[in-house]
């Protein structure tokens, strides 16, 4: 791959350290954003720092998560707590999207990686609705961004992790399921053991590369197998 510049967001821990540590083995010059660095959620604030770049060859949109939240029944969800959700994970994307694509259509060259969850093809294992459908909205953004920029040599894709240790938030979720419940997490993963945030690494290392320009508006599944049940 030619000396290309990327960002990547969310990269405090796990799977966002993974991707930019695996970009920068590829010769990408690469700018961690994290949510000290930038409020992805603040238009504003993105458009002020997208525009001090020179440029951006390819974008990862990996921040996100559940900010926090446990599982509450549907009537107790409050606006904030829904907007939360979303707006991390959904309206961040679009932000950072859209800040990029002038300058990419300018080069005639982009990358865009959007990272879902298996959440957004499936269910979310910890019930959180918001987390769900802003994942499953990221796979919808991805097609029609596909769709929109493809003509302009911009490529849009998507990965959908399965179950990864990557952060906090998940280790703790691991952890809460105990013994039995660690063990029918396992048996619903075809090759039995569960992921590293290098594997989703390599997915976004691959649709980052020259090997996957005729490949856009696809959302990889990274997850052992747990799709197949």
């Amino acid at each position: 791959m030619p000396e290309r510049v990327a960002v990547v967001t969310g990269t405090t821990h796990g799977i966002g350290a993974a991707i930019a540590r695996g970009l920068r083995e590829d010769g990408c010059l690469v700018h961690e954003v994290d949510k000290d660095t930038l409020d992805i959620t603040d238009p504003q604030a993105v458009g002020r720092y997208f525009a001090s770049l020179p440029r951006v060859d390819i974008l990862v949109n990996n921040a996100g998560g559940v900010c926090g939240q446990t599982f509450s029944p549907i009537e107790e969800v409050s606006d904030r707590a829904w907007r939360e959700v979303v707006d991390a994970n959904l309206t961040g994307t679009f932000h950072c999207t859209r800040a990029v694509v002038p300058g990419m259509k300018e080069r005639s060259f982009g990358r865009i990686v959007n990272i879902s969850s298996g959440a957004g093809r499936s269910v979310s294992l910890t019930g959180i609705q918001a987390y769900a459908s802003a994942k499953a909205a990221q796979i919808g953004f991805t097609r029609q961004m596909a769709h929109e920029l493809g003509r302009f040599g911009i490529t849009v894709n998507c990965i959908a992790p399965g179950f990864i240790l990557s952060n906090p938030t998940t280790q703790k979720q691991w952890e809460g399921y105990g013994p039995v419940g660690q063990e029918k997490v396992l048996a619903g993963i075809a090759v039995g053991h569960l992921g590293q945030p290098q594997d989703i690494a390599h997915g976004v290392r691959f649709f980052c590369s020259e090997n996957s320009s005729w490949i856009t508006g696809q959302t990889l599944s990274i997850d052992g197998g747990s799709a197949l049940f």
